[in-house]
């Protein structure tokens, strides 16, 4: 049997033994490395790490082996594929590094058929992308500075159980598939989920415990080193969201252990690669240039000087580089001058704690709040900056019914009812380009500033709406995904919605200095509060940090280094909370308390009625409720414990369909006096509606005082009388009386007369 290779050259032939298997022959045409390496492929590899209840999987050899790195993960019945390919050449023209991560469900691994026409998954969802981006926080900064060729991390999920969510077997499968190919990643990095139940540290959860947890951190780091975080809490206090990192480093240790123990099986020796670096002799004249006039430049006023400014200096380095090297690139001039900038950058912070727009380290930018910026009929407005950062949300109400249901494989939450969105305009940053369509970057600042509000939103039964926050980002210098914490609290509480405590956030950078290269642990380090973007993009770290004053309700970090120690970590949350508390200071005057409800917004009210009566209220083909909501105005919503709720716009058609409603429901009562329209008339009498779907008798000695000869000589089909029930017999027949009615309205008249 011939045995061929990935691209179909002959690699060995394989002979049949006595057992009837095919096996590898001595070598004949190359060396006994070669026939190892080819044994080596058609074995598969197995470990297993012991954490949380049920224990990670990570498999590699039986499939997908023309890959560079290929690996299964499994934790209970939940399995993925993880993937990576990495292209051998860079692409001429290459400026940075294209990593790209993919993640995918499949309706089958569930068991299901995708919904739609086409029966076919379709464009990424909401889950995917976040996914995505959690796979790739981590893994970017393990890649060395340079490293320009093309690489493709992919995640398919193979297999779902509905209680394992596959976002940490995605992120553990990536770093696996990367650790045991020939790619230069520089260490393990292993994913836990922990959450809290009862005051008890739970590792990765089951979904169902999720539902009772007040934690939901998503850490990803190396063996002693956090390299990304992401997830929210329920008010957790500072001290108590510390030690779930630590609880969380502890077992990340042993996957990254895990990983190692299969590199050593099967891992392949690194490929040969070139860095793309900044060359010394252009850096030599980037700083004959600028050396001495950068500092000026990078500290101008405000972000357009700054601009301005870095830019001519730009083109004079530019202009001297390719006098004296015409073959240079632009790239080659971004390289030396983005050098040039960054080692500015570092030793004015480290040096001197000067920022570039002129603020202490531990500063603050000034702070600016407005709320009902728009007129009335945006349900709820705010407009919120912090120096050149500036967002604005408009916050809207509408029936429960509006919530967003999710396609869900994997057993997570399936529906909504509080959305956030977040859009970023191009004009934010004094640009042209797309506009339309949102980016994974939109969805994830998005959902970072949504996770961030949803602790304190109030529960359905207190607040029976669907609520949605669009964040409008006005201008960009640094964190708008906090702005739109912090614009989107204070326009809910301009809409009228009763939260349970406001929430803000804010984002903390960090500056290292490292004694040599290659050290792990900085020699010494600076946290900056309130980060712009420059500092995002020269610094070390963005950790974005939110809640209330209580505690954490969200968090996302990401990192450029390859880890820190959890204790920078640690200053990071202390800086974070001052910051949270003088920004919340700012919004809690601004707005103190919930504003009333919003004219223009919807009236809810609610009602119950018999659950075994559902159906008289829906009528035959929903006639009675399609009446019912035509003559008031009203979206009436039907619960199956017979919850019913009531929307409209105007309070009175509301009120009215509640009217309604509780006729519909009420039982006749004799003593009691209704109001109803004539259904019927007989020669004994009339038959009036007492209450909806329920007739009463007004016998003809009962329409009227004194002998009435006809009854249409006093009442006709249509009219609207008052009556009074004066018995109910056995077999539940109503006996009404116009007369009694007239009677007590008079004694009612005398009594007041007398008074």
């Amino acid at each position: 049997m011939l045995c061929r290779g990935r691209y179909g050259t002959e690699c060995a032939v394989l002979t049949k033994g006595r057992n009837g298997r095919f096996r590898f022959p001595a070598a004949q045409n190359g060396t006994d490395t070669e026939v190892i390496e080819q044994k080596k492929k058609m074995s598969s590899y197995k470990v297993e790490c012991a954490v949380g209840a049920d224990p990670i999987v990570i498999e590699t050899g039986k499939i997908a082996r023309l890959a560079d790195g290929a690996v299964t993960v499994r934790c209970g019945d939940t399995v993925v594929l993880v993937t990576v390919v990495s292209a051998t050449k860079i692409k001429e023209g290459q400026t940075f590094f294209p990593l790209s991560v993919e993640y995918k469900e499949k309706a089958a691994a569930a068991g299901l058929f995708p919904g739609g026409y086409f029966k076919r998954e379709g464009r990424p969802t909401e889950k995917e992308i976040l996914t995505c981006r959690m796979t790739d926080r981590p893994l970017r900064p393990m890649f060395p500075k340079g490293y320009f060729y093309d690489t493709q991390v992919i995640t398919l999920l193979l297999a779902a159980d509905g209680e394992h969510e596959p976002d940490i077997l995605s992120i553990n499968g990536a770093s696996a598939a990367c650790v045991i190919s020939d790619l230069p990643f520089a260490e393990p990095v292993g994913a836990v989920r922990v959450g809290r139940i009862n005051g008890e540290f739970v590792i990765n959860p089951t979904n169902k415990q999720r539902l009772e947890s007040d934690l939901d951190l998503v850490y990803a780091g190396s063996k002693d080193q956090v390299i990304m975080i992401e997830g929210s809490a329920k008010e957790l206090p500072e001290e108590d969201f510390i030690k779930a990192l630590h609880v969380a480093q502890e077992n990340v240790a042993k996957i990254c252990a895990a990983q190692e123990e299969l590199r050593a099986q099967c891992g392949k020796p690194t490929r040969e690669y070139e860095l793309t670096v900044a060359k010394p002799e252009l850096l030599e004249i980037g700083y004959q240039i600028a050396g001495d006039r950068i500092e000026d430049a990078i500290y101008a006023p405000n972000k357009i000087q700054r601009q301005k400014q870095v830019g001519a200096l730009r083109d004079e380095v530019e202009a001297a580089i390719k006098q004296a090297h015409p073959e240079a690139t632009d790239f080659d001039v971004e390289q030396v001058f983005e050098y040039i900038q960054k080692k500015a950058f570092r030793i004015s912070i480290m040096e001197h704690d000067k920022r570039a727009d002129g603020r202490g380290i531990k500063q603050l930018r000034p702070l600016s709040a407005e709320v009902n910026v728009l007129p009335n009929v945006v349900h709820g407005s705010a407009l919120f900056s912090r120096g050149e950062t500036m967002s604005l949300c408009l916050a809207t109400l509408a029936p429960l019914e509006e919530k967003q249901y999710l396609d869900n494989y994997t057993g997570s939450v399936d529906e909504k009812r509080f959305i956030l969105h977040y859009n970023f305009p191009p004009f934010t940053v004094g640009e042209t380009g797309r506009f339309g369509g949102q980016n994974r970057r939109e969805i994830g600042h998005g959902a970072l500033a949504e996770r961030s509000i949803a602790p304190v939103i109030p529960a359905e039964d207190d607040f029976p709406y669907a609520i949605r926050v669009s964040s409008e980002i006005m201008e960009s210098n640094g964190s708008t995904s906090m702005a739109s914490v912090c614009a989107g609290t204070m326009s809910l509480l301009a809409a009228g919605v009763p939260l349970k405590r406001p929430v803000s956030g804010i984002s903390v950078g960090l500056v290292t200095e490292f004694e040599n290269a290659g050290d792990r642990v900085p020699k010494r380090y600076k946290t900056l509060l309130d980060i712009i973007g420059s500092e995002d993009f020269y610094g070390d770290m963005d950790f974005k940090l939110c809640g209330s004053a209580e505690g954490v309700t969200g968090y996302q970090l990401d990192l450029k280094l390859p880890g820190i120690p959890l204790e920078i970590l640690e200053d990071a949350i202390h800086l974070a909370k001052k910051g949270r508390m003088e920004v919340l200071d700012t919004m809690c005057d601004c707005i103190p308390a919930p504003q009333p409800l919003s004219p223009k917004a919807p009236r809810i009210e609610t009602t119950t009625i018999p659950a075994d009566r559902i159906g008289e209220l829906i009528g035959p083909g929903g006639k009675n409720i399609k009446a019912l909501q035509a003559e008031t105005g009203t979206d009436i919503n039907i619960e199956e414990d017979g919850s019913v709720r009531i929307y409209g716009s105007r309070q009175e058609g509301v009120e009215r369909a509640l009217y309604l409603i509780g006729r519909m429901f009420k039982e006749i009562e004799v003593g009691e006096t209704y109001e109803g329209k004539i259904v019927s008339t007989k020669e004994f009498g009339a038959f009036m509606e007492v209450l909806p779907g329920k007739d009463g008798l007004i016998h003809i000695s009962e329409l009227a005082e004194g002998r009435t000869q006809k009854t249409e000589d006093v009442v006709k089909v249509g009219d609207i009388v008052t009556a009074k029930c004066i018995g109910i017999d056995d077999k539940g027949r109503v006996k009404m009386s116009m007369r009694a009615a007239a009677r007590d309205r008079k004694a009612r008249q005398a009594e007041r007369r007398e008074d």
